[in-house]
């Protein structure tokens, strides 16, 4: 099956907060910890802008979503889930393709990751380097990898 990139439409963003928790938890985690990732994981209607969101279907089914943002020279990629059901046939390397291109488009130099420490392998297989690290947005204490694709 194909995957194909399309951008999200507003009334889509409850479902996609919920990819976007199914996705972390397939790195086991337990609900003490999926409740505390909740807030920063909801996305809004306002978050879902063509230019820096979008959304991967296979077979017509929502399979993942990415979202980046300017940071000062670079860009930051926000997210990146896939829906556990299609992980394995191409949906995350097609949205970090997006994801570099539209960094790109920004102008950006470098495209900077705050890793789940379960996606450092699949970063690392795209081209990502680890740089350090970076606190959790979620666990007071926690770190996560701090990575780079230099554009």
């Amino acid at each position: 099956m194909t995957v194909h990139l399309r951008p999200a439409l507003p009334n889509e963003a409850p479902a996609l907060t919920a990819l976007s928790l199914r996705s972390k938890a397939f790195w086991g985690y337990d609900a003490v910890f999926m409740r505390a990732c909740v807030e920063e994981l909801t996305l809004y209607p306002s978050d879902l802008a063509p230019e820096t969101f979008m959304v991967a279907e296979r077979d017509q089914v929502v399979a993942g979503l990415a979202q980046i943002a300017p940071l000062d020279s670079d860009a930051d990629l926000l997210a990146l889930f896939v829906d556990p059901d299609h992980m394995g046939h191409g949906v995350g390397r097609a949205l970090f393709d997006w994801s570099l291109d539209a960094a790109r488009m920004m102008g950006a130099n470098r495209l900077m990751i705050e890793a789940d420490p379960g996606a450092e392998p699949f970063y690392t297989r795209m081209g990502a380097v680890t740089i350090g690290t970076a606190p959790s947005g979620s666990i007071p204490g926690r770190v996560l990898p701090l990575m780079e694709y230099q554009l």
